[in-house]
């Protein structure tokens, strides 16, 4: 498989804090991805670089051979990068459908003033997004909530709404932050399934987890920060027999769980 995205020598500091000291990953199309670490450890800070949120001090993102312009949340949507949030962000008082149809929008191109006028072109683009808005809930699990307020879900089914947001940009590397956090086992596992079709449709995954089992399950590769470095990147089974991880990570560190 060939990379989809590398990540070469990304580095971030927040004053005196080093968040990320060269990091370097390549993550090849098609595969999921997993990004495990102790809490501080620098994962959602390379999501944040990744997408745009704030550029990294040095070091370059590369997609499919292009690089991508640092600090850009827009170019990195334009590009066929997608993320879902540690802390849930959704449009609170919009409705389910109405908070999918949102992120759809990146690709209409109705402008504003046949928007308002009510031409029929905007009217026909309007309803596509509203089609593939639904489908997307559907393929999600909750297409039976459109109607619902976003803030009336469940944390379970919130989850899956920003999976369904992102996914509403057509990406081609989906960015998942700790989607399980707050999930039962039943939850958990149907996530595990929705994560697998997402990639079985072609897209790749990046996801950043402390399930560590739902990531040794699920993930190709797995690669673990600590202190904003690299310490190990490989197989999970490699991983999890790696004694610079046991004593960082999966426990005996003075930080690991």
């Amino acid at each position: 498989m060939t990379a989809l995205l590398e990540a070469r020598d990304i580095a971030k500091r927040f004053g005196g804090l080093r968040a990320l000291d060269g990091v370097s990953l390549s993550i090849r199309s098609g595969e999921i991805y997993g990004l495990i670490g102790p809490n501080g450890a620098g994962k959602t800070t390379f999501f944040n670089a990744l997408t745009g949120l704030y550029p990294a001090d040095s070091g370059s993102f590369v997609l499919d051979g292009t690089e991508l312009p640092p600090g850009s949340p827009q170019a990195a949507v334009a590009r066929g990068i997608a993320r879902t949030f540690q802390n849930i962000r959704l449009f609170r008082d919009l409705s389910v459908l109405e908070n999918v149809m949102a992120a759809r929008h990146v690709h209409t191109r109705a402008g504003v003033w046949s928007v308002l006028a009510g031409s029929a072109a905007s009217r026909a683009e309007e309803l596509a997004c509203a089609e593939r808005a639904h489908a997307l809930l559907d393929y999600v699990g909750i297409g039976r909530l459109a109607g619902s307020l976003a803030q009336q879900l469940s944390y379970g089914d919130q989850r899956r709404l920003e999976i369904a947001r992102a996914l509403a940009t057509e990406p081609r590397l989906l960015a998942l932050d700790e989607p399980a956090a707050g999930m039962n086992a039943t939850e958990t596992g149907a996530l595990r399934e929705l994560i697998e079709r997402i990639r079985g449709d072609g897209i790749t995954v990046l996801l950043i987890e402390h399930d560590v089992k739902l990531v040794m399950g699920l993930c190709d590769r797995v690669a673990v920060l600590d202190f904003g470095r690299k310490i190990a990147e490989d197989a999970p089974a490699v991983v999890q027999r790696d004694a610079r991880v046991i004593e960082a990570y999966l426990g005996g560190g003075p930080h690991g769980h």
